[in-house]
This record gives C-alpha cells, sequence and structure tokens, in this order.
C-alpha cells in the first residue's frame, strides 16, 4: 500500500512537472528557443497573483483568471520586442537573452520582495483532499494534473484545429516555405510565446498554492521542467506529460526509501535517457 501511495503522489505531483514543461516545449517545438527564464517566470507570476491577493479584495480564482492572459500579452510583447531580434543572431544568442532575462528578473524580484518566503493561500483547497481508501489525493495535486492535461489538449487543438496552429506547425517544420505563403513569423512565434507565459504562470500559481516560494526558486523549477521535455521527448507535448509523470513517481518512489535521494533519482533517469534514449519517450515525429 505504501509503494501505492508513493506511484499515486508521484503522479499528482508529475502533473505539476509537466504543466511547468508544458511552455517550454511549446517554444523549443516552434522556435527552437530553450527558455532559461520560465522558472522565473513562474515565480513572478506567483508574486503577481500574491500582490493582487494581498492588496485587492478579488477572490484566488479571479486572480487566477486575470493573471494569466496577463503573462500571455506580455508574453506576446516579449517575443516581438526582445526574442525576435535574438533568433535573427542564431541559437546562442537566444539562449543569452533568455539568460539576461532570468537574471533581471531573480534580481528584480530580490529587490522588491526581498529573500523571504511566501505562500498563496488557497484556503480549503491548499488542505482539502480526497480520501480514496488509505490513499490521500490532495485537491491540489488533483488540480495540477487536470491543469496539465487541459493545457496539452487545448493546445493541441489549437495546433491542429485553428488557422493560426497550422501555421504555427509549418513555421515550425518549414518556416522559409510557410513565409513564402504568407505566414507572419513574428505573429506566430508571439502567439507560441503567449501561450508558453499563460501556462507557465498557471503553473506558478498552482506550485504557489502547494508550498512556499521566493525568488531563488526560478532555477530548480526550471531544471524540473527541462527534464520533464527531455524525457518525453522534445518537442512533443504528450512526450512532455509522460516526462513529467516519470520524473514525479521517480522522486516519490525513491523519497519513499531514502528521502535525501529523491532529487538526486529524478536527475539520475534524466541522465540515463540523455545517455540511451536521447530522443525522448515520445519523439515529436513519433506525433507527427
Amino acid at each position: 500500500m505504501d509503494l501505492l501511495n508513493a506511484v499515486t503522489q508521484g503522479i499528482l505531483l508529475g502533473g505539476l512537472y509537466a504543466l511547468f514543461a508544458c511552455g517550454l516545449s511549446v517554444m523549443f517545438g516552434v522556435m527552437r528557443i530553450v527558455n532559461l527564464a520560465h522558472g522565473d517566470l513562474a515565480i513572478a507570476a506567483s508574486f503577481l497573483a500574491f500582490v493582487l491577493v494581498s492588496a485587492t479584495f478579488l477572490p484566488l480564482w479571479m486572480v487566477v483568471v486575470v493573471t494569466i492572459p496577463l503573462f500571455a500579452l506580455i508574453g506576446y510583447g516579449t517575443q516581438r520586442v526582445l526574442f525576435q531580434r535574438s533568433l535573427k543572431a542564431g541559437p546562442l544568442a537566444t539562449l543569452l537573452v533568455t539568460f539576461g532575462l532570468s537574471i533581471v528578473l531573480q534580481n528584480a524580484l530580490l529587490q522588491i520582495f526581498s529573500a523571504d518566503t511566501r505562500t498563496l493561500d488557497a484556503g480549503a483547497l491548499a488542505t482539502g483532499a480526497l480520501q480514496v481508501g488509505e490513499i490521500s489525493l490532495s485537491y491540489l495535486g488533483i488540480l495540477g494534473v487536470v491543469a496539465a492535461l487541459g493545457s496539452i489538449i487545448a493546445i493541441q487543438l489549437f495546433l491542429s484545429r485553428s488557422r493560426n496552429g497550422r501555421i504555427m506547425r509549418a513555421a515550425s517544420d518549414d518556416p522559409e516555405t510557410a513565409a513564402l505563403v504568407g505566414a507572419n513569423s513574428r505573429h506566430v512565434y508571439g502567439i507560441a510565446t503567449a501561450i508558453a507565459f499563460g501556462t507557465v504562470a498557471l503553473a506558478g500559481m498552482i506550485f504557489a498554492m502547494r508550498s512556499s516560494f521566493d525568488p531563488a526558486l526560478g532555477p530548480s523549477r526550471l531544471i524540473f521542467a527541462f527534464e520533464a521535455v527531455v524525457i518525453g521527448g522534445l518537442g512533443s507535448l504528450w512526450g512532455t506529460l509522460a516526462g513529467g509523470l516519470i520524473l514525479g513517481m521517480t522522486q516519490s518512489i525513491v523519497a519513499l526509501y531514502d528521502p535525501s535521494s529523491a532529487v538526486l533519482a529524478g536527475h539520475l533517469v534524466f541522465l540515463a535517457v540523455l545517455a540511451f534514449r536521447p530522443q525522448g519517450m515520445i519523439p515529436k515525429r513519433a506525433m507527427a
């Protein structure tokens, strides 16, 4: 029963990892950008939600509804103003730009909010759980898995059913040919970045409801998201979900026997995938 409970808790944790990784997968799949500021954006969303809840009378659900589209707009603007310029200079330039953005965000958050830890008060949602026999399923854990599934399904439907989604897929496979038939790569890339920023904002807020956060946590969120993307398969959304679940279950099962080695075990799985299956569990081409 202990092992079954550990697997269940690992699935709940893996759902949150997959939600963190979802936007990272979209940006890499469409623009071949590894956004090193991804984790810091999640923490920035956590602090924004914390400020809105503390300084206004808005309920938490309304703060979430406001924060996600706001971050999507910020993502669209960031792509048009910052990332688009670096894309012309090559992949190293985009890597340096996102690294610089990460440093700026970390220091700005530290300057404004100090290094103190905070939590986003979710009330009964944070403490409640669904009891299934001897297994306890936290409401926030279930919310993380549902949010990850919902985000991936919504993005997949957008990519396959909408005109902008089909243009985005075409620009990802062959940007030159897509431009010849009228695709506006700047607008398409802006939409992809908006999706990435919106999903990472949602992940950051759910994480802030589950545990405490501070300005220095961004890099650790990035590492887990990146590992989930690589384990699942670069550019594959369903692979990202699989990678997050594998990472979460590995950490949870190992924590049952040796809590101090849980995070290390996840890193070792990541290294093993890189060594023996670098294309990941579900490569992007396998989804085509």
